[in-house]
């Protein structure tokens, strides 16, 4: 299972000084409205991943959003899982005491191990839960190549 996911610290002092960045209003040129010091995710969903002898599934919470909101690819052995959850407008008459929820766009990447089939994954979505089935396949056998002698 730990060949999943890969641990990367560059990713995790990037959502560090993301925060910290957006806690201060601190962006590249001193603009309050131009974006953070660094281009990645205001949040991610929190996912759950499952084994059994026949599948992997991944289960990933989007509360709020639809299935249009969501797009997942396979590309080289790596599943991405991308999307955006819009803030709703804000009106004049409407005050704001707490917000909690995360709103913007998000990405997580997961690697695939060598026995998943990448053509076999199927995905749904109901209730705000997201869940891909990842079929596993046979192992590739190692080809012997014969070598002659000269």
């Amino acid at each position: 299972m730990s060949n999943i996911t890969r641990w990367n610290p560059v990713s995790e002092f990037e959502d560090l000084m993301n925060r910290y960045n957006r806690m201060f209003g601190l962006t590249r040129n001193g603009d309050r409205d131009s974006k953070d010091v660094f281009s990645r995710s205001d949040w991610a969903p929190a996912v759950d991943i499952k084994e059994t002898a026949e599948a992997f599934t991944i289960d990933a919470e989007l509360p709020g959003m639809s299935k249009d909101d969501v797009k997942v690819t396979v590309h080289d052995g790596v599943l991405t899982i991308e999307g955006e959850r819009k803030h709703e407008e804000e009106s004049g008459d409407k005050k704001h005491h707490r917000v909690e929820r995360f709103y913007g766009s998000f990405m997580r990447r997961f690697t695939l191990p060598d026995n998943v089939d990448e053509n076999s994954v199927k995905a749904s979505f109901r209730d705000g839960l997201l869940t891909l089935t990842l079929q596993k396949a046979e192992p590739k056998e190692p080809k012997a190549i014969q070598v002659d002698v000269q």
